[in-house]
């Protein structure tokens, strides 16, 4: 899976939350990840929420599809932080 991202504004979240999207990615390898669709917004973002390193991330995007010449699921990185203490409880209770 690949994932995208605007550089400008992986720019500004890297001033805000002090995390970068390369790190924010890795989320997506974690095994005990879980996602849900952003309940925030109306359209098609996403929330994921896992741990990278013994960090746990929310990460905001959009669903990867195979929109790419090589047909490899693409999606966007729309934002990245850390996970709150509320979040963190619903991840380790029942998930996200």
């Amino acid at each position: 899976m690949r994932w995208t991202w605007d550089p400008e504004k992986a720019a500004r979240n890297r001033a805000k939350h002090g995390l970068s999207f390369e790190t924010a990615a890795l989320v997506f390898e974690d095994p005990l990840q879980l996602s849900r669709l952003d309940p925030h917004l109306d359209g098609d973002r996403w929330q994921t929420i896992g741990m990278v390193g013994a960090v746990l991330l929310l990460v905001v995007h959009t669903a990867p599809e195979a929109y790419d010449t090589d047909d490899e699921p693409t999606g966007r990185i729309i934002s990245a932080r850390k996970a709150s203490a509320k979040e963190r409880r619903a991840y380790e209770e029942t998930g996200l």
